[in-house]
């Protein structure tokens, strides 16, 4: 049996809550929205990249996502050190473009644990807690901030991806 991605539920979050509520409701919905971008499509469908010159891919967002999920919650503001996701050797774009179909549902999974995981890690933590990251000190509410904006960016590209893939258009 071929794997396809699963349905995915988005969570509906408040519009009146207090800072850390809103940041992480609007972190959820991006993430619940790119998952819901792959609904349906089997590894070869994500793989596709179907808006050239690009290499993007929705797998190829996947993967990125979950090695920045790892990035920020894990390794800094845990500051766990952790080996590359992604083999090095193969470049900096290795996430969007050393791949296989046949590995979807494997780099599917890994993006569900990390955002499992980066929640795990902000659970008892403040927003006003600091971690230094390359050389600058970030707070946890920058960092949500951040990854709020990075995946808004990244779901505007699998808008274009899925469309011309197979028409689909929407949440």
């Amino acid at each position: 049996m071929t794997w396809t991605a699963p349905e995915v539920t988005r969570p509906t979050g408040s519009l009146t809550g207090d800072e850390r509520e809103t940041l992480t409701g609007f972190l959820a919905f991006y993430r619940s929205t790119l998952l819901r971008k792959c609904v349906g499509l089997t590894g070869r469908q994500l793989a596709e990249q179907t808006v050239a010159p690009s290499n993007l891919s929705l797998l190829g967002l996947v993967r990125h996502m979950a090695k920045v999920e790892r990035i920020w919650f894990r390794e800094g503001l845990q500051g766990l050190s952790m080996p590359p996701m992604y083999n090095p050797e193969k470049g900096k774009d290795a996430d969007f473009e050393d791949y296989s179909p046949d590995r979807a549902s494997d780099d599917y999974a890994r993006l569900i644990e990390e955002i499992r995981l980066a929640d795990e890690a902000v659970a008892g933590a403040s927003l006003d807690d600091t971690f230094t990251h390359r050389g600058s000190l970030y707070s946890l509410r920058t960092v949500h901030v951040h990854m709020i904006a990075e995946y808004a960016r990244h779901v505007g590209h699998a808008d274009l991806l899925r469309e011309r893939l197979d028409g689909t258009t929407g949440a």
